[in-house]
């Protein structure tokens, strides 16, 4: 059996604590499946560019560029950063030169994990966002013209990015109305009333839902949506999105299921894909053992199934099922991290999980 090449980009702060506890699960599923999983440690980071002078080497990006699979903890560090001031993102170059363009973000209510929404439909949530992770406001990186007297970011979407966003929205939401049981539905969120930009983008998506009768298509707002996202999340599904959109509501979506502690996400494109928790390097937290690890092992549950997808076997899907059945049963039956209140350390939470595969 060839091994499934994993690299492995820790970054910094709590990274290492929350990759060392989804590498324990990994290497615990592996053993019980002999899925063959390889993994290379690689540095890349704040810390990395205090360090050498830069945060992706050459010769790590090459190294995770031929990869299987990329596993990534969170970057970045408030005391050190460009000398334009803005924040170190390894990440972010990777989604650019990976052609990463489909940021996919599960956003689902664990069972047992307590809710800010006293609704008991609350849940019941049970939705992704697909930030499109290569363009929009996000393509001015590192473009942005300043002066004394003025400041100007742009915002560009292309019709191939935009065709694929859209097919990769559609099939997902096929995709998961076949688990779910229940029918699909796609709700590109926009600003298509002000800015031309979303109005183009909204005929686009027209366009490809002919292609899928079976799923139903519609928009929304992005002010309208973040007010429904508190009002009634539970009636959604796929949400594809501009990338800074899809950035600020990840975090909004990401409260409504307990925290940041909670919200995998993946970065997709056709060659590639970037596994990582959505939350970042929580300075004050770091190094203590309190992070919660959920949300990178439940990231290491979506590259599982990824791999699947592409040929690597059932038998990585089904771990991934196991994975997220653990997650689920470990709340279930008691673990409280200290995100939501109780006193479960990193360790410990990875422990839970570990059990609850037995």
């Amino acid at each position: 059996m060839n091994t499934i090449d994993i690299a492995v980009l820790a970054g910094d702060g709590i990274g290492p604590e929350v990759m060392e506890a989804a590498l324990a699960v990994l290497r615990r599923v592996d053993a019980r499946h002999a899925l063959g999983l390889g993994f290379t440690e690689l540095r890349a980071g704040a810390f990395a560019y205090r360090d050498t002078g830069t945060d992706l080497s050459e010769e790590v990006f090459e190294r995770a560029r031929s990869a299987d699979a990329i596993l990534l903890g969170a970057m970045g560090w408030p005391g050190i950063r460009h000398a334009d001031g803005t924040e170190l993102a390894p990440q972010i170059t990777l989604r650019q030169r990976l052609d990463l363009f489909g940021g996919v973000r599960p956003i689902r209510a664990i069972p047992g994990v307590p809710l800010p929404l006293v609704d008991p439909r609350a849940a019941k949530i049970d939705f992704v966002i697909l930030r499109e992770s290569t363009e929009g406001l996000f393509f001015s990186k590192d473009r942005g013209v300043v002066s004394e007297d003025q400041a100007e970011e742009t915002l560009r979407l292309t019709r191939g990015t935009s065709l694929r966003l859209a097919h990769m929205s559609f099939e997902i939401a096929r995709q998961r109305s076949a688990r779910l049981g229940r029918p699909g539905r796609v709700t590109l969120v926009d600003k298509a009333n002000v800015f031309r930009a979303f109005a183009w983008l909204r005929q686009i998506f027209l366009e490809v839902s002919g292609e899928y009768p079976d799923v139903r298509h519609d928009a929304a707002y992005v002010d309208a949506m973040a007010l429904d996202l508190i009002r009634k999340p539970w009636d959604f599904d796929l949400l594809p999105t501009e990338n800074m959109f899809g950035d600020i509501l990840s975090d909004l979506a990401a409260g409504l299921i307990g925290g940041m502690g909670f919200a995998p996400s993946a970065d997709l494109g056709e060659a590639h894909g970037v596994f990582q928790p959505s939350h970042g390097t929580a300075p004050d937290i770091a190094g203590q053992g309190r992070a919660n690890p959920t949300a990178t092992i439940l990231s290491a549950a979506m590259m599982l199934d990824w791999l699947a997808m592409r040929g690597a076997g059932q038998r990585l899907a089904d771990a991934a099922e196991e994975i997220r059945l653990a997650v689920d049963q470990a709340f279930l039956g008691g673990l409280r991290t200290a995100d939501i209140g109780g006193t479960a350390g990193t360790a410990d939470a990875a422990r839970a999980v570990i059990d609850a595969l037995q």
